[in-house]
């Protein structure tokens, strides 16, 4: 071979282990720069991120009463990339209490989320149930234990009020930077609407381990790591004493109690039955649970006091009657007949029996039905044409706070209805309606529906002649009252001067001093109330009945609207009259009373199990 093949030859193979050379170069740079794959992989095998949890915000009664506080849980987390494939599947799946299939699953579902990321494996372990399997966590690579905090409910009351949390779904995330999967949310009651305030703020820690999973130490010092901010604490309205009794008298039965402070708008308590205990809807049962009480046929989950439309029956007659007073269309002294009824034509409506004529005191107190169906005619035929009348009628209905949302700071409250002329254009036909075509609205029948939300602020305005403040649920947050930042509790004017409602209010303290409410009475409490017997095409008629005290200087304003329960003074005035006398005097005396309200049961069906 001559000189110069040689050195061609030795050319080609330097070019070659250069071009070979940089080859590695790229690739080294890539590998170490570009790429980190392979960062993750030693990020991951020597560090691991930690989530913490803030502790969500306390709620306490008006009183200070604990009624939400935090308990420790623990939630099973797994990094896909570093689960052995040599671990006893069967051991673990022992120590966890899950079967093989359960566990293939869940790791897959890891799996998908991310193969460098942590997700929950398992969730909300309690203190005793982590004791049992933290020292064996050891031999399981790629699996550790973050720490959350559950709700606990100590008086297990006010299911409806307080609601319940549950984790993010991806919609929550996509629409919500803040959350990320994993993280809790109020999905109903106060832990829905003040979640802001409740939920504080997650903080990192970022840990060093080893390769048996075990934490060394903070990373860097903890110089990157952040703390968690606990959430506000919250004071309510509620009084838990009022709310737990109030439960306890509806055991057994279907509706609602709904208890104001008429001078604040502070809602002392709200009753929806049956309820559940609110503890049913924490850990890891909760799904199991919530499925059951929305399969119950007694609708435990549905919040009677928010949602449910009944007619208000005769206590809507003092709207009427202060709508009549307000149109100058009747006096006190007004009288009209009653002959087992209101006549007209061929129409008849009944009446029980009482003396005839019946001014307006008298017409409160025996609850006469045609003394307000002539009333609700007059005012409605005071005005050129029906229509004109029963849309000033209707104004006044709505100034009241009726067939319309309050605004109070609880979610899924529902309007109610009050019909409009649009309505009845289409149900008779334009022109084709008169008052006495819908006269059954002069008695809190026909179409009307209110919540017993609205029926206890209809109350709470009556007892502060004339106005009524947004009713709310929350007093404070943290030490800042809630009316210090919220403009959306403020004061509203019904248009009906504050002279009618005196003879109004005699009348309805004479419905409990001699009336139809006598079983609301209380020993040295001057209580107002009105009774109503609501109509029900689908059973025994429902109970009813408003009332507020004392008459001079109202504290507390009330509806109890108990379903099937036949007469208003059978079981919501007795009802109301308890709970009065609880809230005023802090203990109740009529014991005989009190025992026939605990004891009645009203349901057809096993009650919802606690």
């Amino acid at each position: 071979m001559n000189k110069r093949a040689l050195e061609s030859r030795t050319l080609v193979l330097g070019a070659i282990f250069i071009i070979v050379a940089i080859i590695f170069l790229i690739r080294l740079f890539f590998v170490q720069v570009l790429d980190d794959k392979y960062k993750l992989d030693a990020d991951n095998n020597s560090k691991r991120h930690i989530t913490e949890y803030p502790a969500r915000g306390l709620i306490y009664d008006r009183n200070g009463k604990l009624m939400v506080y935090n308990e420790a849980a623990y939630d099973l987390m797994v990094l896909p990339r570093q689960v052995s494939k040599t671990i006893d599947t069967l051991e673990f799946c022992q120590l966890l209490r899950i079967s093989k299939e359960q566990f293939i699953l869940k790791l897959e579902k890891a799996q998908k989320f991310s193969y460098y990321k942590p997700s929950i494996f398992e969730r909300e372990f309690s203190s005793e149930e982590y004791a049992r399997i933290q020292e064996q966590l050891f031999k399981y690579p790629g699996f550790f234990v973050q720490t959350r905090t559950l709700r606990k409910y100590p008086e297990g009351i006010a299911a409806h009020i307080m609601g319940y949390i549950s984790e993010v779904n991806t919609k929550m995330v996509e629409e919500n930077p803040y959350y990320k999967p994993g993280d809790y949310i109020g999905m109903s009651g106060i832990e829905k609407s003040y979640e802001e305030e409740l939920r504080g703020k997650r903080g990192l820690r970022i840990v060093m381990v080893d390769v048996f999973n075990r934490e060394k130490g903070k990373f860097a010092e903890g110089i990157y790591d952040s703390v968690a901010v606990s959430g506000n604490d919250l004071t309510l309205t509620i009084d838990a004493d009022l709310q737990a009794y109030g439960e306890q008298l509806m055991q057994n039965k279907k509706g609602s109690i709904v208890a104001i402070e008429p001078k604040t708008g502070e809602v002392l308590t709200l009753v929806s039955s049956p309820t559940y205990d609110p503890n049913l809807l924490v850990g890891r049962e909760r799904s199991t649970n919530y499925s059951v009480l929305n399969q119950n046929e007694l609708k435990p989950l549905f919040n009677r006091a928010l949602m449910a439309k009944y007619p208000p029956g005769s206590t809507f007659k003092s709207i009427n009657a202060l709508i009549g007073l307000q149109e100058g269309v009747i006096t006190p002294s007004t009288r009209f007949s009653c002959n087992r009824g209101y006549r007209s034509g061929r129409f008849h409506m009944g009446c029980h029996p009482h003396p005839s004529p019946v001014d307006l005191q008298y017409s409160i107190q025996t609850s006469c039905n045609s003394y307000y169906s002539n009333v609700f005619r007059t005012i409605v035929d005071h005005y050129k044409n029906t229509e004109t009348g029963y849309a000033k009628w209707r104004a006044y209905v709505l100034s009241f706070g009726l067939g319309q949302k309050t605004g109070i700071d609880l979610p899924n409250e529902l309007n109610g209805f009050v019909p409009d002329i649009a309505y009845y254009d289409r149900y008779y036909r334009k022109g084709g309606w008169s008052s006495l075509t819908i006269v059954s609205l002069a008695i809190g029948q026909g179409e009307l529906g209110f919540t017993p939300l609205q029926m206890a602020n209809m109350t709470a305005t009556i007892a502060n002649k004339g106005h009524y403040v947004t009713p709310h649920i929350v007093k404070k947050i943290a030490e800042t009252p809630i009316t210090a930042f919220d403009n959306e509790v403020e004061r509203h004017e019904t248009g009906i001067e504050s002279k009618h409602y005196d003879k109004v209010i005699d009348a309805m303290y004479d419905v409990v001093q001699k009336g139809t409410g006598t079983l609301a009475k209380i020993d040295s409490i001057m209580v107002c109330g009105k009774t109503g017997t609501v109509q029900n095409p689908h059973g025994d008629d429902h109970s009813t009945f408003i009332a507020f005290a004392p008459k001079d200087d109202p504290q507390i304003a009330i509806t109890v609207y108990v379903e099937n329960g036949v007469w208003g003074s059978r079981w919501a005035a007795p009802m109301a009259g308890l709970l009065i006398e609880k809230y005023l005097k802090g203990k109740v005396t009529r014991k005989d009373i009190e025992l026939r309200m605990l004891e009645g049961n009203l349901l057809e069906t096993k009650p919802v199990t606690h």
